[in-house]
């Protein structure tokens, strides 16, 4: 039987720094997935928006919005990827959590913070990437800035699914778009991107654009723009092994060091 893995995008507008009703929002969202979905997919700080004010919000790994991951993987029986703002020893980051269905937790914590926006100013960095497997796949899973930077994502653990959530604003979506397909063509995998829509109180403009890559760039799958909405799609493990075993591309990567 060809291996393969469902998963679910939530493309979503959120409630700025009201952690409460945003769950609330999700949980109806997500009561309309169906239940042979895998992976559940939401944005960056889906429970807060791209917010500094971590100092307000920030929550702690036993926290609200930790729960509600752990209880609605349980409950839809699968594994559920976001970000949020989580506070450890007076230090904050951006937190990739990824809830499994048995109450396992595993987190990324994002390496590249937005300047930009000042990101680097209230958050801590990560030091270590994310790679784990879950049903026969290998899963990579970035945040938002991390997207700008190949030599990070680099495909050196040869996973099968580069995942980014974020918070994108409309103004560089080309941006976005096209450096999730190189990251697909250069890794020789599978690419996902789940983006927010709406305004934030920030006044910057969300328009989605999430999407799903093949191992050659292609458009698997897209959303409407500015449109909040859940697509679902199934990605077949023999896509990856035929790529690879066609183009060795990976064969002829580079060595190198992260310090």
């Amino acid at each position: 039987m060809e291996k393969s893995l469902k998963l679910a995008l939530v493309q979503t507008d959120n409630t700025w720094e009201n952690i409460n009703k945003n769950l609330e929002n999700l949980t109806l969202k997500l009561n309309l997935i169906s239940n042979d979905v895998d992976v559940i997919v939401l944005p960056e700080l889906f429970s807060t928006g791209f917010t500094m004010n971590a100092n307000v919000v920030a929550e702690n790994m036993k926290g609200k919005t930790i729960l509600w991951m752990l209880k609605q993987a349980e409950i839809k029986y699968v594994l559920l990827i976001g970000s949020l703002l989580i506070s450890e020893n007076n230090i904050f980051y951006n937190r990739l959590v990824v809830a499994f269905p048995n109450g396992r937790i595993e987190y990324y914590d994002k390496r590249h913070l937005f300047s930009y926006a000042k990101e680097d100013h209230v958050f801590n960095p990560g030091k270590e990437k994310l790679v784990f497997e879950y049903k026969d796949f290998k899963i990579c899973p970035l945040i938002c800035y991390d997207l700008r930077f190949p030599v990070w994502a680099r495909n050196t653990e040869n996973y099968d699914l580069l995942i980014y959530v974020a918070n994108w604003p409309n103004v560089r979506i080309f941006a976005w778009e096209t450096l999730l397909k190189a990251r697909a063509i250069e890794n020789l995998c599978y690419v996902v991107g789940v983006n927010r829509v709406g305004i934030d109180n920030n006044n910057l403009v969300y328009s989605g654009h999430s999407a799903v890559y093949n191992t050659m760039g292609e458009t698997l799958l897209d959303f409407e723009t500015d449109k909040q909405d859940i697509k679902t799609i199934t990605l077949q493990k023999n896509h990856i092994i035929e790529s690879r075993n066609k183009f060795r591309f990976l064969d002829d990567r580079d060595e190198f060091e992260i310090k």
